[in-house]
């Protein structure tokens, strides 16, 4: 089994500006319980009693993106009996973004590039990062992933998903991830409905992926009855070979453990499914030997 989505932080280490700032409430609510070194030990711990032996790691927006994409890949290293793979930040707008690219792959564990659309509308109107999906230099840098084999995570919110739709086809040829399932905040029927019909945009395309994960941030009390319909709406419109497992953890620890968390997924997706979503799509998508 494999865990499609979680981050690691030492902030001995590598620094986390947002993760350090104190008092600070952040759109997935408050930080503060997570404001420690969260290192493989301590995942391994957990995810591997519920059977897995695998994971992904996916940028989490340090200050110098470069030295966390070194420091995972020491972590890796140092543990070659849990294949680790990361996920990096790279800004695709750069006019320096072709040799920014051949700096990352040298990294061996590299896998992909996630480079935040959107995180919720009070945040990102301070950081102006939905403004990529109008930018051509963005454009081509997704292009330019796909030349590389090069896999693109895509994090956004639902009002960004059509949008975000014409931009991704350009790039057929690029693999990408939708985070977080397009993060449903608005769980009302009428909500999930337009997030259901404008998320269609995205499965219609056969190189768009779909991770389950992060389903917490948006409602912290959530149950097994409350996620259900997102989870089986996604692996409907994608099919289980599209989708993946991810715990979001440290991030997703805050509103549940992560046993309690599995065995949710566990109930909802059915036997048939389950080898794909937690193990096979993201071993394939991710090249995870």
């Amino acid at each position: 089994m494999i865990d499609a989505h979680h981050h690691l932080w030492d902030l001995g280490k590598v620094s986390y500006p947002w993760l350090e700032a104190k008092g600070v409430a952040r759109f997935f609510g408050d930080p503060s319980p997570i404001q420690r070194n969260y290192l493989l030990t301590e995942f391994r711990e957990h995810a591997k009693v519920e059977g897995f032996r695998a994971s992904v790691h996916v940028q989490v927006g340090a200050a110098d993106p470069f030295d966390e994409a070194k420091w995972i890949d020491s972590v890796a290293q140092a543990n070659p009996d849990w294949p680790l793979v990361q996920v990096v930040y790279s800004d695709l707008t750069s006019p320096t973004v072709e040799s920014d690219l051949d700096l990352i792959q040298k990294i061996p564990s590299v896998r992909g590039v996630r480079q935040i659309v959107g995180r919720s509308s009070e945040e990102d109107s301070k950081s102006g990062t939905n403004e990529l999906l109008s930018s051509a230099a963005f454009r081509n840098g997704l292009i330019e992933l796909g030349k590389r084999n090069l896999s693109f995570d895509l994090q956004l919110t639902p009002e960004l998903i059509v949008q975000a739709a014409k931009v991704m086809s350009s790039a057929p040829d690029t693999k990408i991830a939708l985070c977080h399932a397009g993060s449903p905040a608005d769980r009302s029927a009428h909500g999930l409905e337009k997030w259901s019909s404008d998320l269609r945009l995205l499965s219609d395309m056969d190189n768009i992926f779909c991770k389950l994960s992060g389903l917490g941030m948006f409602d912290h009390n959530w149950t097994e009855n409350s996620i259900a319909p997102i989870v089986n709406e996604c692996i409907q419109q994608f099919g289980p070979s599209r989708c993946m497992f991810g715990s979001n953890f440290p991030v997703d620890s805050l509103y549940s453990d992560y046993s309690s968390l599995i065995k949710a997924y566990r109930n909802i997706i059915s036997k048939f499914a389950s080898e794909l979503v937690f193990d096979k799509t993201a071993r394939d998508f991710y090249n995870i030997n």
